[in-house]
């Protein structure tokens, strides 16, 4: 008899198991208000990788169709001429570089189009005024230097300029006060220290110069910190220099008279002419291309043309002082930067 009950009782435990068992798969594959939670690992992989996360930028609708507004927007101001070959690699590298880190930016060629030397401060100051004022931001960018570093940010900064190409970083110049190659900076700080001198025809100094404006400003230079690779491996130098040599004649009392600050122009007395402008499509980098015609005032820089010019005999003026632009440079250490300071 007990043998009897102890069957029948493991009976309708098993049916009972039975019966939870089915009710439990029609809930789950029902229309329930309740569906059945996701293991952990079926949620984790509905997680968005790394590499989908979107930065800078907001989400909005514009006439019904969704479009990205982002926080910041950055124009590259690249002063040019004659140098297509390398143009046509700088403007998708930069599309694709600036893609990848989700930042906003439009890309303006500045072309030197008169026949005066080439005056690279003097052409950022018109790509300033020309550029969109939609950018908040701008770099003064080299065509002929190219970033290959991931890690190395085209960021914004809200007061202080900002020096990816910084010494140890860039291929060729390493002293202490280097600003060139590529500097970005909010719009506000560029016309504060009222852009760059407008006085350096041929090559050199106009970064030195533009550092000192920013010294005397109290501008603090913002440069990266590690990102795991240094002057071989952060940026790559495209320029051909057997094809293009750099313009460093020196003809009237040239070297004497941009030795020091510049206190008579800049941004605020930039004069010049468009000559044309182009809409340009560079592997589908989208390209706004100037063409400019400087205007040279002959009796304060007489040197923005050296043809048939004397040559500067004058003799060197060697004192210092906070207005000298001139860099100390360790003659032993960096054969690239002495060529401009000798």
């Amino acid at each position: 008899m007990k043998l009897r009950l102890r069957q029948n009782w493991f009976k309708i435990s098993v049916l009972a198991l039975l019966l939870c068992l089915l009710f439990y798969c029609k809930q789950c594959t029902s229309g329930s208000q309740e569906p059945c939670k996701e293991s952990p690992n079926q949620s984790i992989k509905n997680l968005p990788k790394q590499s989908e996360v979107v930065h800078n930028q907001n989400k909005v609708k514009e006439n019904g169709r969704e479009i990205v507004d982002y926080e910041h927007k950055l124009c590259i101001l690249v002063p040019f001429r004659d140098r297509f070959e390398e143009l046509l690699v700088f403007a998708p590298h930069m599309n694709s570089f600036l893609g990848k880190q989700n930042i906003a930016h439009e890309l303006w060629i500045i072309h030197q189009k008169d026949n005066y030397r080439f005056n690279r401060a003097y052409l950022l100051n018109v790509g300033f005024k020309e550029s969109s004022k939609s950018c908040d931001y701008i770099a003064m960018h080299d065509v002929d230097l190219l970033p290959i570093n991931p890690r190395l940010e085209y960021k914004y900064t809200e007061d202080s300029v900002y020096h990816p190409a910084a010494p140890g970083l860039h291929p060729k110049y390493d002293y202490e006060t280097f600003l060139g190659g590529v500097l970005l900076m909010p719009r506000k700080i560029y016309k504060h220290v009222d852009g760059m001198s407008n006085k350096y025809w041929g090559w050199g100094l106009e970064d030195d110069e533009f550092f000192v404006r920013l010294r005397q400003a109290n501008v603090r230079v913002e440069r990266p910190g590690r990102i795991g690779s240094g002057k071989s491996n952060t940026f790559k130098d495209i320029h051909i220099l057997r094809k293009r040599s750099r313009d460093q004649s020196k003809c009237y009392n040239q070297r004497n008279l941009t030795r020091r600050r510049d206190r008579d122009t800049g941004l605020s007395t930039v004069d010049y002419t468009v000559a044309g402008s182009h809409n340009l499509n560079i592997n589908g980098a989208e390209v706004h291309f100037i063409d400019v015609m400087l205007i040279c005032d002959t009796n304060m820089t007489p040197w923005c043309n050296c043809t048939g010019a004397p040559a500067d005999t004058e003799p060197l003026d060697k004192t210092r002082d906070e207005d000298v632009v001139v860099p100390i440079v360790k003659r032993n250490n960096n054969k690239h930067a002495q060529k401009n300071f000798l």
